[in-house]
């Protein structure tokens, strides 16, 4: 089974790709789609869109895992977060692509152990999980981190 993971975000959407056999866990690809602040909402959004069909297209996932919305005190980096959601969950329903959701507490319990854990031993974590893996950097790890995470809940 291949595990596609999302870690949307408006100005950098990370994800990461998996192979799953078994108890086995190997890495594929990971990533990161960054998108220009200074672009309109609707051209960084398309660009979310796209990048996540591409990936797609590329991997062919059997399914997908995104971390669950969180809200923020910050009302409008809220609505920022779930517009980029839109925008990547979309493009997988646009694919047929099944997306589980979890929330970042236990994704992290799934990978480190804790859910307190921070983001260093999250990424101390998927080097011994992936070994070799190249890491894109902090959110494709996260979305390393929520494939691996939705393959250890089934």
């Amino acid at each position: 089974m291949i595990i596609l993971g999302l870690d949307p975000s408006l100005s950098c959407t990370g994800w990461g790709v998996i192979r799953v056999e078994g108890s086995r866990i190997s890495h594929i690809a990971n990533g990161q789609i960054p998108t220009s602040p200074k672009a309109p909402m609707v051209q960084r959004l398309a660009a979310l869109h796209s990048g996540i069909a591409e990936i797609i297209a590329a991997h062919r996932p059997d399914r997908a895992a995104a971390e669950e919305v969180f809200a923020n005190k910050n009302a409008q980096s809220t609505i920022k977060l779930a517009q980029a959601r839109g925008a990547v969950l979309a493009a997988c329903g646009s694919a047929g692509l099944e997306v589980r959701e979890h929330a970042a507490r236990l994704v992290k319990k799934a990978v480190v152990g804790t859910g307190g854990a921070d983001k260093a031993q999250v990424q101390a974590m998927l080097k011994v999980l992936l070994p070799g893996a190249m890491l894109a950097g902090a959110d494709a790890a996260d979305a390393l981190a929520v494939a691996i995470a939705d393959a250890n809940l089934g």
